[in-house]
């Protein structure tokens, strides 16, 4: 389906609606700006009517494995307070929109305006429920117009959003394109980022090259690339850190740039992680079954998972045995790579002692992300120090790994900051 002009379509009317879209773009850049208000208003409104409960019918059709904890984190994020807090942070007083500044010398005095790039074209990635909408909320509060390209994994639920967010404010409609574009139709995304001012690509390296391939000269790419998160745990942790732990593993199914792959323990010994391993079974267990997926495929998906875990162990010999069932595991690793997990539950556990964090995980560089920390207080501030020279751009509690925060940086960077160009007038 596609949505445009404020209508749904069906996705035979793609071609005709794209010919017509650079007419479309270039009447709305012409008219007013879309006010920051505008936006805040509505994604706020709309929030309150999620959380009043207005769409859990619908969020229930979609039949979303942890559907309750999705809508708990929108309501957080739809919040006016949420939303200001994030424009504030990222954007900050250098970044408001129209200022003086004088340069010395006795040059003339200029008037710095901060104004949207125009036009970004979205390609979202489908493992996270809720992202393309999260991308396009971010563009629309930095006054662009935004053309969104659908992953092929989505289901649904970003459209459900988008004609839910135009209900409430029709004026949204001239600044909101949504196409269900395969990534095969390369002519539809040329014809696409050939109006975008910038593309925003959410994905691995194979889609970001592929970005790069069709994307026009000068038009600014915004990346943010897969990553790599993982727990360290140094010192015996308590039951409750360990708990919190395990339901970000099995709440996040390991899908996010930000979910742990790999538990690192701050030692050298084998007989260490065995251990570790011993008493933490049962608690990820306990947080697997009590999050049991309710649709078949993600059922599927965990028993052929946990099968290939033992048929890996039997090929191994044995010598390395997984504490392992249909719906989690934890797999004992001799090496301290840092690497992609099966997911679903199932976690490499990886002896990786402090004076090592630097060299093994400079290896991994372009893929850090979120370090889930925990340790004694004491200790913090050193291990902090050397998880940020190694390269990590956050740094959490093992349970609040994926714990999204209004304002925080993404991969290092303050997105809305990328979504603007800095504008010098000569006074």
């Amino acid at each position: 389906m596609i949505l445009a002009n404020g209508k749904q379509y069906e996705s035979s009317m793609q071609s005709e609606l794209l010919a017509g879209l650079e007419a479309k773009l270039n009447a709305t850049l012409a008219g007013p700006p879309l006010e920051p208000e505008t936006v805040i208003a509505a994604i706020d409104a709309l929030g309150r009517r999620v959380e009043a409960g207005e769409f859990d019918d619908k969020i229930a059709a979609l039949q979303i494995d942890g559907a309750e904890q999705y809508k708990a984190l929108a309501v957080r994020l739809l919040r006016r307070d949420s939303l200001e807090f994030k424009l504030r942070t990222e954007l900050g007083p250098a970044f408001r929109p129209d200022y003086i500044t004088e340069p010395p010398a006795g040059l003339r005095p200029l008037r710095v305006l901060a104004r949207p790039l125009g036009v970004l074209l979205h390609i979202a990635a489908g493992n996270a429920d809720g992202l393309p909408a999260f991308s396009v909320a971010e563009g629309l509060a930095t006054g662009n117009i935004n053309i969104l390209k659908l992953p092929q994994a989505d289901n649904g639920l970003s459209l459900e959003i988008f004609r839910a967010l135009l209900e409430q404010e029709p004026r949204l409609a001239d600044w909101l394109y949504v196409f269900d574009t395969p990534s095969s139709d390369v002519g539809a995304l040329q014809k696409m980022a050939g109006l975008s001012d910038g593309i925003v690509v959410w994905g691995g390296e194979a889609a970001v090259a592929a970005v790069r391939r069709f994307a026009h000269p000068g038009t600014k790419l915004i990346e943010w690339g897969h990553r790599l998160s993982f727990a360290y745990l140094s010192g015996r942790r308590p039951e409750a850190e360990l708990a919190a732990l395990a339901e970000h593993i099995v709440s996040t199914r390991q899908l996010l740039c930000s979910s742990c792959q790999v538990i690192y323990l701050d030692t050298e010994r084998m007989e260490d992680v065995s251990a570790f391993c011993e008493g933490f079974w049962p608690i990820l267990r306990s947080a697997a079954e009590a999050r049991r997926p309710r649709t078949l495929g993600a059922v599927a998906e965990l028993s052929l998972r946990s099968y290939t875990d033992r048929l890996e162990a039997i090929l191994d010999g044995g010598a390395l045995k997984p504490w392992s069932s249909p719906l989690c595991s934890l797999l004992p690793r001799e090496d301290s790579a840092l690497e992609l997990s099966p997911m679903f539950g199932n976690v490499p556990v990886k002896r990786l002692p402090r004076r090592e964090l630097i060299p093994v995980l400079r290896r991994a560089k372009p893929y850090l992300q979120t370090a889930g920390l925990g340790c004694e207080p004491e200790e913090r501030e050193e291990l902090i120090g050397l998880l940020t020279r190694a390269g990590l751009t956050r740094i959490s509690y093992p349970g609040s790994m994926s714990a999204p925060i209004p304002g925080e940086a993404h991969d290092g960077a303050y997105p809305l900051r990328r979504y603007l160009r800095i504008v010098d007038v000569e006074l």
